[in-house]
Order: structure tokens, then sequence, then C-alpha cells
């Protein structure tokens, strides 16, 4: 049986050139640290405290990962950085040996390292001197004193000469890309040579190039459109803006039949180059290649360490593609994607043109799921994850991170991803933006959300999307006056996107500000295409206070501008979000007409649950299984399917037939997740409203009290889902059921307030009315 790798004494390892420290977590190569996340340090332990035996690969995944489901990518995608790590290659695997169909074995033989020398080392590792009280004889103390002398100060003079050879960049230095001047006639070199050079210096975990999105904003700050050419000038007027050390840049021109590449590094401050390289290119097909290798010249005289380059050095076109033109495509729809949303064509056509363009796939996923594509995106981010091996290491984790959330919705798998990408390059700041997402969002880790969100800002303080997230976990805190601060504070630097006006509507709803919320309706239909979602979130308002008539008219509004404007997936969304607030208030005949017609629209995994979900409440029991059955079948890994879907809708069926306790078994796998925030339209705080279904179904109103309360004390995170106004009338049922009478009617108070004016009609008033009336009577 293996164990924890990091239980044991103290001790040290050596195989080859390698030494290793448990305790210290470090790998040497002769003598210099080599850098290693904790996972893949783990398994390496595990590797060599069973030396030269084949270690399966679930035994290394308990080692590693004992109380945590992981897929088996995972372990794969740390094996192979491991490999990377001690030097190997893809024709060489020297250290490491996969056992096809069993695991992996160190094949180097390892040597444990006494305990005496352990202590040797350790006392050598902390100082270095000489003892002149026992020196056999004092001229050669005095001699050994004078070689240390020397050697200090010739180790000075050495370093002054390496730190005066090159240009260094310090730890908290930016860099700006500017476009190259193309001379050469050839449209295709427009675009790539930038997005080649940010490709390639985006692989060192030392440069940390200004993103895209923040020269994109700086540029509208100086009055530019956001899609300019990045001149010298505009360069430096960013860089000054930015606060960055130094300006990128080049330039290509013809030399008879071939060309001429140029880069530069210049000085924001005074203008100066600060270096530069020539080199001739035989034909065009060369150029990325040339960009690459004096790309990496360039890093290493910009102060990057060779072992880190040497790491950290995918040729560029196995890096991205050798097609110019796939990358010219790939370039423009990625600026297009930063600027207006419609780079999609572009990403469509980068792929059309070269198939095993990996890093485009995983951005043409993510533009698919911006526009609620669901299925094009799973389709995009999987043919990207079976490419990846066509991609830098810092692309890796960019693929890898996409398919987990995007693709198989693995949240675990996703976080450890940006996990490890964010300690393999510390100054990266899109690990921590994602982590400031769904992966902490949907299990409820608001808080953690919240300080990801910080980090993201402390690195790109013009990440807009950051500013969201933090406001927005705020909101699942019920910290309204904090989420505003921060939404204020974005603001302060120009900061605008629809998302921002999306949760200040959530925002004035929750604080029940109705003249709030028609300013911010108004503000969000001077917006392209805000008609649609703002349309939705008035009726999603209008049916929290049961004002249903016209929650449908506004729904269907927001349905039609949807399909007006080829959005099937997000039409299938505000139709699948009517059809289960129409079976909460009872109305079984519509939401079954609006559940068919929002799985007719689309197959995304939250249409479908909430589609599923509505047809179990409304005692359609065949399709609501057949459904349940779909989504487990093709989202197996999903962490929100499931443990939140899944048992929403078993649990439902079991009540349907009558079966409470059934229902409350299904529904404890739910319990770690069960507070996470949902997509906005449906999903938030379910597991725990069937939970306090079930609890009443068995007669224990106690029980269903503490789970209604749930719902009123995360109004943040249910926002306008109606179950948040009907968690009253439950807490209600559960009152009287538990023969607390008072509180009882103070409940059913409650809910008829906030359904003052409400439409008469609606089943689950007329129930609460008359339920009301009943308990008043007593």
């Amino acid at each position: 049986m293996i164990t924890n790798p990091g239980q044991r004494a103290k001790e040290l390892y050596e195989f080859g050139p390698f030494r290793v420290d448990p305790e210290r977590e470090t790998l040497l190569r002769e003598g210099e640290p080599v850098a290693l996340t904790p996972k893949t340090f783990q398994i390496l332990l595990v590797l060599i405290r069973h030396n030269e035996e084949v270690v399966t690969k679930d035994e290394l995944m308990r080692a590693v990962w004992p109380d945590t489901f992981v897929e088996e990518a995972n372990l794969s995608r740390n094996i192979f950085m491991l490999r990377k790590a001690l030097g190997e290659t893809a024709q060489d695997h020297r250290y490491i040996v996969t056992v096809p169909g069993r695991g992996y074995r160190l094949a180097e033989n390892v040597q444990v390292i006494p305990e005496q020398e352990v202590k040797i080392v350790a006392a050598t590792h902390s100082i270095v001197h000489v003892d002149v009280k026992e020196s056999r004889s004092w001229p050669w103390r005095w001699l050994a004193v004078g070689v240390v002398i020397l050697l200090v100060v010739g180790l000075g003079m050495l370093w002054r000469f390496l730190a005066h050879r090159r240009t260094v960049l310090g730890s908290r230095d930016t860099v700006v890309l500017a476009d190259f001047a193309n001379s050469t006639g050839d449209p295709v070199f427009d675009e790539t040579l930038r997005e080649g050079l940010a490709i390639e210096l985006e692989q060192s975990p030392f440069l940390s190039v200004v993103s895209d999105q923040r020269i994109r904003h700086m540029l509208a700050l100086m009055g530019h459109a956001a899609d300019a050419r990045i001149t010298p000038e505009i360069a430096r007027g960013v860089c000054e803006r930015t606060g960055s050390a130094a300006i990128l840049g080049g330039s290509i021109a013809p030399l008879g039949s071939q060309y001429v590449l140029e880069l530069r590094a210049k000085s924001c401050r005074t203008g100066e180059v600060l270096d530069q390289e020539q080199v001739q290119v035989a034909k065009k097909e060369d150029v990325l290649n040339a960009l690459g290798q004096i790309s990496r010249r360039f890093r290493e005289r910009l102060g990057e360490s060779l072992t880190t380059i040497q790491e950290h050095n995918t040729p560029l076109a196995e890096a991205t593609t050798p097609s110019l033109e796939a990358l010219e495509a790939f370039s423009m729809g990625w600026k297009l994607h930063t600027t207006s949303g419609t780079g999609l064509p572009f990403l469509q056509r980068a792929v059309e043109t070269d198939p095993n363009f990996a890093l485009a796939y995983s951005t043409l996923g993510r533009a698919y799921a911006d526009v609620e594509e669901g299925d094009l995106s799973v389709v995009s981010s999987t043919r990207a994850w079976q490419l990846r091996d066509h991609a830098s290491d810092r692309e890796k984790f960019v693929i890898d991170a996409n398919y987990a959330i995007l693709a198989t919705g693995n949240l675990e798998a996703a976080r450890q991803t940006l996990e490890a990408w964010s300690q393999m390059y510390p100054r990266d700041a899109a690990p921590h933006v994602m982590l400031s997402g769904y992966p902490n969002k949907a299990a409820g880790r608001f808080e953690e959300a919240i300080a990801e969100g910080r980090k993201t800002i402390e690195l790109d303080p013009d990440f807009a999307i950051a500013y969201f997230n933090i406001a927005v976990n705020n909101v699942y805190l019920n910290r309204l006056d904090e989420a505003g601060n921060v939404l204020r504070r974005a603001a302060g630097r120009g900061l605008e996107i629809d998302e921002f006006l999306m949760l200040d509507y959530d925002i004035a709803f929750l604080r029940g500000d109705r003249a709030g919320m028609e300013q911010v309706a108004a503000r969000a239909r001077q917006r392209s295409g805000g008609e649609t979602w703002i349309s939705n979130k008035e009726a999603l308002a209008l049916a929290y206070s049961g004002h249903l008539q016209r929650a449908r008219l506004m729904s269907r509004r927001a349905v039609d501008y949807a399909r007006q404007q080829a959005m099937p997936e997000r039409a299938g969304a505000w139709e699948a979000a009517a059809s289960m607030r129409e079976a909460v208030f009872g109305n079984s005949a519509e939401a079954l007409t609006r559940a068919l017609a929002a799985f007719a629209l689309s197959k995304d995994r939250e249409v479908e649950y909430c589609a599923a979900y509505a047809m179990a409440l409304s005692g359609e029991t065949s399709q609501a299984q057949g459904m349940a059955d779909d989504l487990a079948r093709h989202f197996p890994e999903n962490t929100v399917v499931r443990f939140s879907y899944l048992p929403v809708i078993r649990a439902q069926l079991a009540l349907n037939h009558g079966d409470a306790a059934k229902a409350i078994e299904e529904l404890q796998v739910a319990a770690p997740f069960e507070v996470g925030a949902a997509r906005d339209f449906c999903g938030a705080l379910h597991p725990v409203y069937v939970r306090g279904e079930a609890y009443l179904a068995a007669g224990k109103g106690a029980e269903a009290a503490t789970e209604f309360q749930k719902i009123l004390d995360h109004r943040g995170v249910v926002g306008s889902e109606p179950i948040g106004a009907l968690a009253h009338l439950q807490m209600g049922r559960a009152l009287a059921l538990a023969g607390e009478t008072d509180k009882a009617k103070q409940a059913y108070e409650d809910f008829l307030a906030e359904w003052a004016g409400a439409d008469a009609s609606i089943p689950v008033l007329k129930r609460a009315h008359a339920e009301y009336m009943k308990l008043v009577s007593k």
C-alpha cells in the first residue's frame, strides 16, 4: 500500500545528477534547483520510494490526491511536467518509464543518503565558513581565508560583468508589444508577427507582457479606436500609462526574394534602444521560426535565466501553427473577440486553415461559450485538448482549464490546473481571474473567489471581468454596499462591460429599488444586444413578485430577440427559465410547453436541467427521467451535474412517487455544493429547496424550516429565482407543521406581502391564501 508521500522521517535521495529533499520539497540538479509544483514533486517522491517498481495510475492518484476525485488527465499532465523538469524528451524517457496499461516506474537506481550526511548537507546549505580554531597551523589558516576572499571578490566581479552585459528587467517590470512595421506588401505579416511574439514571450514565467485587454482600454483612454494599430508612438503612450519598463517591437522588410526581420527593445522612459537584433530569412515559410529564435535570445538578454528558457522553449510553429494564414486569422479573431465580441468567423477560419491549431480551437470554445453556444463550445474545447501537444507549456494550461470548465465541467480538475498554472507563471493574471469565476463560485467558495479577483487586479489593474467577479461574489455574501463600491472603482478606471450593468440591476432588485432597476434597464437598451438580456432580467424580477402575465410577455420578448440575433442557445436558456418558474407556480401545462420549446432550441446542459426539473415538478416523470439519464450519460465528470442537477431531478422524481426518504437520500451528495452560485437563470439553491419539500412530505417541520431558512439567508445567491419568494411560503408551511403557529403566520404574511398585487390566478397563490386563512382561524 502506498502512503502519503509527505509522511516520512528526514531523508535525502539521489539518482543520476539529481538530489531530492522531501522536507524542503526541493529537487536539485547538480546543485541547481529545479522548479516543480507541489503535486508534481509528490508524484516524484512516490516513484522514488518505489524505485524500479511499477506504480499504477490508481495508486499514484490515491497517494497524491488522497481525499479528492481527479481525472486521469490530471496525472498525465503532472507526469509530463515532471519529465520536462528532469530533461526528458518525447523520444527519450530515461528516468520515468510508462508501463502500458498499468502505470509508471522510475528506471534510475535511487540511493538514500544516511542521516549523518543529511545533517552535514543541511549545515552546508545554511552557512559557509572557515573554522580558525581547529586549523593545524596558522599559515594554512590565513591561506584558506585568502582563498575565500579571492573567491568572493572574483564572484562579485563576474556578477557585475554579467549584470552589465545585458539589459535586466526587474521582477515587477512589464513590457508592451507594438505592431511590427511591414514593408513587404504582404498583409499576412500585419497581425501575425506581433501575435507570434506575444505567444513566444508568454512562455516565459519571468516576463510580464501587458495584456491585449489592458492595451485596448488604454487606447480608448488615449482617444484611439480599440482596434487601432499599435505604432511605436502609441506603444510608448501605452507604456507610460501602464508604468511599463520597455516596448518590444520590430519590422519585416524585403531583401530581394528574402526577408530581413528585426526585433528591438526600447526604454519607455527615454525612448533609447536597449537591445536589437536582425536576422535574414530565406523564405516566407521560415519567418515564424526565425521570430521564435530571436525572441528566445531576447528573453535571455532581458534577464531571464537560461534554465527557464530551456524549460519553456516550445518552437513557435509547434506552439501555434506553421501556417501564417491560420495565425493571421487567429490574430484577427482574438483582437475582435476582445474588442467587440465579433471574432467567431476569424477563429473558425483559423481552425479550418489548420485543423491542428490547438490554441485556436480553445479560444473558439471560449468564444462559443460567451454567446451561450454550449454544444459548440464543448466540441471546440475538446478538440483543443486532444491537440494539446501542439502548444507551449503556458498554452497547455489555457487548453486544460478551458477543457475542464467548458467541456467536462470537472471543476476540481479546473481548480487544480489553474493553481498549477499560477504557480508556474506567477505574473500571469489569467489563472487568477478564472479562479475568481465559476470554479469557486459554483462550489460556494465566495471568499476564495474574491481573493483571486484581487490578485488579478494586482497583476492587471484594468482587467474588467475581475472587478465583476469580486463584486458578484460580494453580492453572493449579501455585501451589497461593498459590491457597489467595487463597480464604482471599475467605473473610475473607465471600465464598462455588460456584466457591470447586469449586476447593477441585480443589486437594485435585491434592495427593492424599482427606480434603480428602471434606470439600469434604460442604459442596457442603449447597448448593442442589451435588449435580449435585460428583457430576461425584467421577466425574472416580475415573476419573483407574482406578476406572471407581464413576466411572460417580457420573457417572450427576450426569446424573440435572441432568435433574431441567431442565438438559439440563449433563447433556449430564457425558455428554460420560464418553464421552471411556471412549474414551481403550479402551471403544469404552461411549464411543459415552455420546457419542450426550450429543449427544441438548445441541448445545453443548463437548459436540459431546467426543462427536466420543470417536467418533474409537473408530473412528467418519464420525460424527466429520460433527460436525467441523458445528462448523466453526456456529462459524467461535470461537477454541477453530478452534485446538483441530477440529485435534484432524482429527488423530485422520488417525491412524485411518494418516497420522501429516498428524496432526502438522493440529495445527500449535493451538500458540499448546495449553496454555490448557478447560472443566472436557473439552478441556485435548488438542492436546498427540494430537500425542504422532502422534509415537509416526511412530516418533519423543523428540519424543513432549517432548509428554507438557508434560502432566506442566501438571498444574494438566489437573486431573482422564484424560489426566493416561495421560501417564505414554504417556511410558513414548515413552521405550521412544527407547531410554531405564530411564526408560521408571520412567514405566510411575509410571502403575501411580497406578492401583493400578484396575478390572482396563480395556483400557488390560491393555495397560500387558503392555508393562511385556515391557520388564522385556529
